[in-house]
């Protein structure tokens, strides 16, 4: 395959599954194919037991400068309804995900950024969210998940003027996590998602739907609870002073 051809680069390393955003042409812009194919490579992943967290990053010194603008010219409705859906399927992925931030963050790609968990940027990196500039009704899902990440007086500033904003900015209002220097990014993202794969899944996987709003689940968390050995097994490590082996694994979310 020719290595600059727009594509979704996956691997799996001892629990840690990463997804690469690669169209180096165009600023690791997303292509209709990429689109297309990242919520199945999604549903993949989510049934891979072996997998605990998720990490999505671009190729080289750029995270995604968004949709691929020729996209636009053919159906922008389509295109934008293949970017929440996109969106959608990140955002429901049954791990933990975190974006590794460098370079543009911006367009779709803060879509894809903002539908993780946890963002991790490097300094220099920049974000933007951009229909302003095109003329495009931001989807309600997307605005809804961007202001809850950052309030409405900084989401409606992104959304009206497309400006792009800097790290500071970004951790500072929470579109981000952690800021690291330059060339810190890939090792603290690797131990941080290490400590990851170390945790109790069924504490993960409960949080972040509580976390999401979801008031649906309670008795299926409390029975899970019941039927798991995670707590017992935690407290055993805890008075024994070694690391814990978990064994709950979480089942795509329904």
């Amino acid at each position: 395959m020719d290595r600059t051809e727009p594509r979704l680069i996956t691997s799996v390393e001892r629990g840690v599954a990463t997804v690469v955003i690669s169209n180096p042409a165009k600023r690791n812009a997303m292509t209709t194919a990429m689109w297309r194919s990242l919520p199945e490579l999604l549903e993949g992943l989510a049934a891979d037991p072996e997998v605990r967290v998720l990490v999505l990053t671009g190729a080289g010194d750029t995270f995604c400068a968004g949709a691929d603008i020729s996209t636009l010219r053919e159906s922008a409705a389509t295109a934008q309804g293949l970017a929440v859906e996109t969106e959608e399927a990140l955002a429901a992925f049954p791990r933990p995900t975190v974006a590794a931030v460098r370079g543009y963050c911006v367009g779709g790609g803060g879509q894809l950024a903002a539908a993780c968990d946890l963002r991790f940027a490097e300094e220099g990196a920049s974000f933007g969210v951009t229909p302003a500039k095109l003329g495009i009704v931001y989807a309600a899902s997307s605005t809804r998940r961007l202001v809850a990440l950052v309030g409405p007086g900084t989401a409606k500033h992104l959304l009206f003027s497309g400006e792009l904003i800097d790290t500071e900015r970004a951790l500072r209002t929470g579109l981000v996590d952690e800021v690291l220097p330059p060339g810190g990014l890939d090792k603290r993202v690797e131990e941080y998602v290490r400590v990851l794969a170390s945790r109790s899944q069924l504490t993960q996987a409960s949080a972040k739907e509580f976390a999401a709003g979801r008031t649906d689940r309670d008795a299926h968390w409390a029975a899970e609870a019941r039927g798991s050995t995670d707590t017992a097994e935690g407290v055993a490590a805890f008075l024994e002073r070694r690391a814990p082996r978990f064994t709950y694994t979480t089942a795509p979310t329904r």
